[in-house]
């Protein structure tokens, strides 16, 4: 029997992207064109924008079959469009990109060349240098630190990971903060799904700023971190007790 390529849902969370969004989405059509996907969907999440992003969504959405757009009736935040995305997705595979068009075609098809390889597919930045010296240093610390509370030897938990639908859906989403994909990935990989990791090269953002960054952010980041040590690492550790599953290209 002929195997059947796989199908993936694309998560593209925006926040005043009025300009942005419509290259966001060029990139991720670009990268699908090259790619064995046998179908696709693209959910855009307007995140209570207050310029032009919902307005230009749906002027895309009208000539593409393929995107749905969600308005949310208030500021909900990456995580939760992360969550809500999943739980409306009905393709094999899940990513999310963000709306700022930081990533190229060519850092998304390289991802996506990955599918079928492992169980999550996890990009990392190669050319870290594009990003302000004081955000590199933060997020450094920040992947010390997740390696070194839940025993992992990640490069980076924040990208814009690949992961199989199925194993995803059952994945407990608790946080709604920046965190929400690093918690992701520590159940995952410490569930005993493989993984592979990828360098991308991103690009500087053309407008606008990183919302990253802002106190509320930071909070729940280590609310998050705090809940998923206490889960992971004491309340359910045999759970989460099987062995990483790095899968190495070439080996």
């Amino acid at each position: 029997m002929a195997k059947t390529n796989p199908s993936i849902s694309i998560i593209v969370p925006c926040l005043n992207e009025e300009g942005n969004l419509k290259g966001t989405i060029e990139s991720i059509e670009e990268a699908l064109s090259s790619s064995r996907f046998s179908d696709y969907e693209i959910l855009i999440f307007n995140d209570f924008s207050t310029d032009n992003t919902g307005k230009i969504a749906e002027e895309i959405k009208k000539k593409e079959k393929n995107i749905r757009v969600i308005h949310n009736p208030k500021n909900m935040g990456f995580g939760y469009n992360y969550t809500e995305g999943v739980r409306l997705a009905k393709k094999d595979y899940i990513i999310m990109v963000p709306g700022d068009n930081e990533i190229p075609p060519e850092a998304i098809k390289k991802a996506f060349s990955r599918v079928g390889k492992a169980d999550v597919i996890i990009p990392y930045t190669a050319n870290t240098h594009v990003r302000a010296l004081s955000r590199r240093l933060i997020s450094k610390l920040f992947v010390v630190g997740m390696n070194t509370l839940f025993g992992l030897n990640l490069i980076y938990y924040n990208g814009t990971c690949v992961i199989k639908s199925k194993l995803l859906k059952k994945v407990p989403l608790k946080t709604w903060g920046f965190a929400y994909m690093a918690a992701i990935l520590v159940r995952l990989i410490r569930s005993g799904a493989s993984y592979i990791e990828v360098g991308i090269d991103i690009k500087p953002r053309e407008t606008g700023k990183t919302k990253a960054f802002a106190l509320k952010n930071i909070v729940s980041v280590f609310k998050a971190i705090g809940t998923l040590f206490w889960e992971v690492r004491i309340k359910e550790r045999a759970k989460y007790n099987s062995p990483a599953r790095r899968i190495i290209e070439g080996a």
